[in-house]
């Protein structure tokens, strides 16, 4: 069957409601909303994603859910989804820009191996990644469900029974900064809370000397990336207004001869903790 494009209105993709469908990867939703905004029936919403009518309203009213990596693609592919809202709902930017002309495409760079559509996609090859690498970098806000916590992500990394100690470099945002009181706001919580999981994770790191090279730093400006660099590999997501770093889409960025990407995020690491203040 062939696709053709629906036009949604580009301010209609930027609005609240329509980003929290994204980011849930609630079809239905988007389906609706795409009726509201861009006054498609169901039956050019159909042929647009190269589904029947009786698909597109089953999935509309919740009796039928999309599963698939490829559904999802033909469906933003049908739907003209900007590259902002291909990556809310967990996949790479598309080849072109809807208004013409080439666009910042990842797929264009080497160093981007894999997209993950969430941290919890990834979690797997960060675990095992981590249980064998020499170097860990870690730049988060708080890091509770990243290294803090005992059942955090990366937390039986750091202590090891055999083979060479992990050298680690923890970078947390600074719970006395005025950024940390704007992410906050941006996340819907209490300044209070986050920057008691900044000083919880500290606390937790600071009783891991013993076990493992450890260093934390904070930082003091607002976050916008969470990287985790395991030796030559990089886990890299986006933090945002109205969603943490672990659920947006992870990319797997891989150290090469002369590629930008792991360069420019390990510069940015160094230059983070050159400039903050050691705690751990």
């Amino acid at each position: 069957m062939a696709t053709v494009p629906v036009e949604v209105p580009e301010w209609a993709w930027q609005r609240a409601e329509v980003r929290q469908a994204l980011r849930r990867q609630d079809v239905g939703a988007i389906f609706r909303y795409v009726q509201q905004y861009g006054g498609a029936s169901q039956a050019r919403i159909a042929t647009a994603v190269g589904m029947t009518q009786a698909r597109v309203n089953e999935v509309i009213n919740g009796r039928r859910q999309v599963m698939r990596l490829d559904v999802y693609e033909r469906i933003t592919d049908g739907l003209r989804m900007p590259d902002d809202a291909r990556h809310l709902v967990g996949l790479a930017a598309g080849r072109e820009r809807r208004v013409g002309g080439t666009a910042f495409d990842l797929a264009a760079f080497p160093e981007v191996v894999r997209v993950y559509q969430t941290q919890a996609s990834a979690a797997e090859e960060i675990q095992q990644q981590a249980l064998v690498a020499s170097t860990l970098d870690l730049l988060a806000v708080r890091g509770l469900g990243l290294i803090g916590l005992n059942d955090s992500l990366l937390r039986t990394a750091l202590i090891r029974r055999e083979g060479p100690r992990l050298k680690a470099r923890v970078l947390l945002l600074d719970p006395e900064s005025p950024a940390l009181a704007e992410r906050a706001a941006e996340i819907g919580e209490s300044a209070e809370s986050l920057a008691s999981g900044v000083r919880l994770t500290e606390a937790r790191l600071r009783e891991l000397t013993a076990e493992c090279d450890v260093m934390v730093y904070r930082y003091r400006s607002l976050p916008t990336w969470r990287i985790i660099r395991l030796d030559s590999t990089l886990f890299v997501s986006a933090f945002d207004t109205g969603w943490e770093g672990h659920e947006s889409a992870t990319y797997k960025v891989m150290e090469t001869p002369h590629g930008p990407l792991y360069r420019g995020f390990r510069r940015m690491f160094d230059a983070l903790t050159v400039e903050g203040e050691r705690t751990v």
